[in-house]
């Protein structure tokens, strides 16, 4: 080794426990973002940089405590500091705007609410159990907890409506459609996903089909998007049945949310309702093969802690594929940090 190599190594062994540090304070991060989106300090910021102060009044706040709170978030680089305690927007803060058209909002103001924020100080449980923290924690799962609290599932639902908007782009340009008269979105929330498909493919129409209380809220959005008039919207529990008649049968991080034998039912019932010539695309984040950084990693825990699910490599989602009478024909990544996997009948 020369003094050279000697010398780096020796700073990286010096800059270890900080490196370390910064990743287990990464909580504290979460937490600044979370009460900055609930604040909506990136809407008030949208027509240009304010002063700390004036951000205070606007939000009720105490100014030197917002203050403090702001210059945290600037050293993440999702705000800029002037010098003289005004802030502005950088490109990655827009995405904490409400009405960004990628915006990130939804799900900083979700993974900061106290039902996931709490669950998540239960993993050691969901560790040594294998099962869920937030069943034992609340009695219920979180689909019957969303049901009885509205507006905790309002956030949710606003949440899974970011997660859509950071996506759907990607689905819509790395799969083609054209040949879809009708694509049947299972658990497609309010139709994020599902009015970026249609606005993109004019010719075809849709079925939007998730829990009766869910889909509820998805007019307004359809109508947003100008495809209303070519989307069916259809309430029930893909464990029962599904709408028949696609072409395309398009699930969207649905299915990580349940454990193998659920995951099957799910896709077995898809299996009842299509025809020979159907398509089953699901849109799944993919673990990789490797040790590289990988927050899939990190949300198979989410999984893990919040719902008993799981993340998958892509021979899981074959072998899924398979014993629900399916045959994996593709693995399609995405710039999104999700893929597209291609299914047809067996």
């Amino acid at each position: 080794m020369t003094e050279a190599e000697a010398a780096v190594t020796e700073a990286e062994r010096a800059a270890a426990p900080a490196a370390l540090q910064r990743l287990i304070g990464g909580f504290q991060i979460s937490q600044a973002l979370h009460v900055t989106a609930t604040l909506g300090i990136a809407d008030l910021l949208a027509a240009g940089p304010r002063p700390a102060d004036d951000l205070a009044a606007a939000t009720g706040t105490h100014p030197r405590a917002l203050y403090r709170l702001l210059r945290a978030v600037a050293s993440v680089g999702v705000l800029a500091e002037d010098g003289a305690g005004a802030f502005a927007l950088t490109d990655l803060g827009q995405l904490l705007r409400a009405d960004h058209p990628r915006s990130v909002h939804g799900n900083a103001v979700w993974t900061g609410y106290p039902t996931v924020w709490g669950t998540w100080q239960h993993l050691r449980y969901s560790v040594e159990t294998g099962e869920p923290a937030f069943r034992h924690l609340h009695g219920v799962d979180p689909w019957t907890y969303r049901e009885q609290h509205p507006d905790a599932g309002a956030l949710f639902d606003r949440a899974m409506t970011s997660l859509a908007l950071q996506q759907r782009d990607a689905v819509v340009a790395g799969y083609a459609f054209a040949g879809a008269r009708t694509v049947v979105d299972v658990g497609g929330g309010q139709g994020a996903q599902l009015a970026a498909v249609l606005a993109a493919y004019p010719r075809a129409r849709g079925v939007l089909f998730d829990q009766p209380h869910v889909v509820a809220g998805a007019a307004p959005l359809l109508r947003a998007a100008g495809v209303a008039d070519r989307c069916a919207v259809v309430g029930g529990s893909f464990f029962e049945a599904v709408p028949d008649g696609g072409d395309v049968y398009l699930l969207s991080r649905v299915i990580h949310d349940w454990d193998d034998a659920q995951a099957t039912a799910i896709l077995r019932t898809c299996r009842r309702a299509t025809g020979p010539d159907a398509t089953l695309l699901l849109v799944e984040r993919v673990i990789a093969p490797d040790n590289a950084p990988d927050p899939t990693r990190f949300s198979d825990l989410t999984m893990l802690v919040m719902l008993g699910g799981r993340e998958r490599t892509a021979a899981e989602f074959g072998a899924l594929y398979a014993a629900a009478g399916f045959r994996l024909t593709r693995v399609l990544p995405t710039g999104a940090g999700v893929s597209l996997l291609e299914g047809q009948p067996t």
